[in-house]
């Protein structure tokens, strides 16, 4: 049985349940309720809970816009640091919970969403990056290093990737073009002294 709001909250993200939603029922945790019912396909009840929470909650507010990309009908439109806060990490959250199919939905607006925020093709790169899925980060590091070159976290998960594809070349690249933008990039400093090491 859960019995404070942190066990709640990590429960949430990773493996929400009846116990979980229990308790944030019964503590008022309206919030986070919502976001246990859109993780459980309860998208109507998801949406009503947001909706009572919206003026008062940029959270909220943002929850309703991911809603509305789920359901294929604009009816709510983030702010830039909305994208920028909570883009990845709900998207994050949704592959974790193998919600596949909303995610789909979610970035087929990605061009949409680069008009308010042109980060958003690196965020989105960014969490497939983190789940391993490597082609879909490719998609759209790519694209995003077209608006954000001088972005050197950009070329150094370009340059992992390559790495581990075994694309020496290209990730020798994409190395020496993110230390040309930030010479101190211990990340690529490090994976750079790597490749030169195996190859010798």
């Amino acid at each position: 049985m859960i019995t404070d709001y942190k066990q709640a909250k990590e429960k949430l993200l990773t493996d929400c349940n009846f116990d979980c939603q229990q308790f944030f029922m019964q503590n008022g945790c309206v919030l986070e309720l919502a976001y246990s019912e859109l993780l459980s396909d309860n998208i109507d009840k998801a949406k009503n809970l947001f909706s009572s929470l919206k003026d008062e909650n940029i959270r909220a507010h943002w929850a309703l816009f991911l809603i509305s990309m789920i359901e294929g009908v604009l009816m709510e439109y983030p702010s830039y640091f909305e994208l920028r806060n909570f883009l990845e990490i709900d998207l994050n959250i949704l592959i974790n919970y193998f919600k596949g199919d909303y995610v789909e939905k979610i970035i087929r607006y990605s061009d949409f969403m680069f008009t308010i925020n042109p980060e958003v093709l690196k965020f989105i790169g960014r969490v497939f990056y983190n789940n391993n899925y490597y082609e879909q980060a490719m998609f759209f590091l790519l694209r995003a290093k077209e608006y954000y070159y001088h972005d050197p976290e950009l070329h150094y998960l370009l340059a992992y990737i390559y790495y581990g594809n075994n694309d020496i070349e290209k990730a020798e690249k994409s190395l020496a073009d993110c230390i040309r933008v930030l010479p101190d990039y211990f990340p690529a400093i490090n994976l750079l002294k790597k490749i030169k090491n195996n190859v010798k």
